[in-house]
């Protein structure tokens, strides 16, 4: 039997019919394509954050539970008395952990698409079926073909990234919550971008027994650590705690996301500058021949290219050295192209390639 049979015997259909996550080579270039914070710490800052890291025991395993650091998060968060948290090695990790604990025979996750990639690419993993439904043409939510698939599909799980990525749109609040209170199963609201866009439902938790809160620090300048919240109820974080693997949250870490939270000031400024540049940003775009944005509640603009193909544009805005994410495919986001909030060199440096590029 040869290798590529053993293959075949032994992994799951579904995962070999899967293609692993790409994440392209960015090195020398001007890198907007993954909504990351362009900005580092100050460096007194980064001088005391060195200091706190040195007292980490790094021969011993970190505290499993994050105990200090989930009183730090609960405060910043803003989280309910009464609601627990879950901490995971970045949302994706959360996302992993629900769809596990939920992954009963015939489960189905649903989402409005487009929305995050990973929630249909863990689904796949974990043999959940993922149902996808379409959003408006101006990316609305369809509340109408929503309630259809709840009713068809039953799901386990309603993702709904709020704002929604790649779109960078915030849906209607009354929407949202109509399809929490029809739900008949979990409602998981993914608020990665909320200190963008500033509306939350974290306290809405204690209205409704089948809602959890999903946010991230990577999109404040955190992404190297990978630390994801999730917070609800404490019955369901219970179940869901143990399909998390033990110690998941490193002792760097743990230590560092506590330091972090700690100087909120220096977080809200880059976050702040962060808004005022995508609305800049925006308008550059608005302004620019042959190019049609959305506005964006997010750290990064959705846009599509008209006269030219998508591609064309993403490689040769490559060759000028600016790597952003090129989303060209069949259905609403045909030639369309995002872009993260940069520096204001950055995107001028962008806007330069992309007005050269067209």
């Amino acid at each position: 039997m040869t290798i590529d049979e053993k293959v075949e015997g032994l992994i799951r259909p579904e995962i070999r019919a899967l293609q692993a996550y790409h994440v392209p080579d960015a090195r020398g270039m001007i890198k907007l394509d993954a909504m990351e914070n362009p900005y580092s710490w100050p460096e007194e800052l980064k001088d005391e954050w060195l200091e706190v890291l040195r007292q980490v025991e790094i021969n011993r395993y970190p505290d499993p539970a994050a105990r200090a650091l989930k009183e730090r998060l609960r405060a910043a968060l803003a989280a309910p008395a009464d609601a627990e948290l879950l901490l995971g090695n970045g949302s994706d990790e959360l996302i992993q952990i629900v769809l596990l604990a939920l992954a009963r025979p015939g489960a189905v996750a649903l989402a409005p698409t487009p929305t995050f990639v990973m929630y249909e690419q863990i689904a796949r993993t974990v043999a959940v079926r993922f149902v996808g439904v379409p959003l408006t043409a101006d990316f609305a939510l369809d509340l109408a073909a929503m309630r259809r698939a709840l009713a068809e599909h039953r799901p386990a799980v309603v993702f709904i990234a709020y704002p929604n990525n790649p779109t960078g749109n915030l849906f209607a609040a009354a929407d949202v919550e109509a399809l929490i209170r029809e739900a008949p199963g979990l409602v998981v609201l993914d608020e990665a971008y909320h200190v963008f866009c500033g509306e939350s439902f974290m306290d809405r938790l204690g209205a409704f027994d089948n809602l959890l809160v999903m946010r991230t620090l990577s999109k404040q300048g955190l992404a190297g650590l990978r630390l994801g919240i999730l917070a609800g109820a404490p019955v369901w974080l219970a179940e869901f705690d143990k399909a998390r693997l033990p110690y998941n949250i490193g002792g760097l870490t743990q230590a560092s996301a506590e330091f972090a939270l700690a100087h909120p000031a220096a977080l809200e400024a880059q976050a702040a500058r962060i808004r005022a540049d995508r609305d800049r940003l925006y308008a550059a775009l608005g302004a620019m021949p042959g190019v049609r944005a959305w506005p964006s509640r997010t750290n990064f603009i959705l846009f599509q290219v008209q006269g030219r193909a998508a591609a064309d544009v993403f490689t040769a805005l490559k060759q000028r050295g600016v790597l952003i994410k090129n989303l060209d495919g069949p259905g609403p986001l045909q030639d369309c192209l995002r872009v993260t909030v940069g520096t204001a060199h950055e995107n001028a440096a962008f806007l330069a390639a992309l007005e050269k590029a067209l």
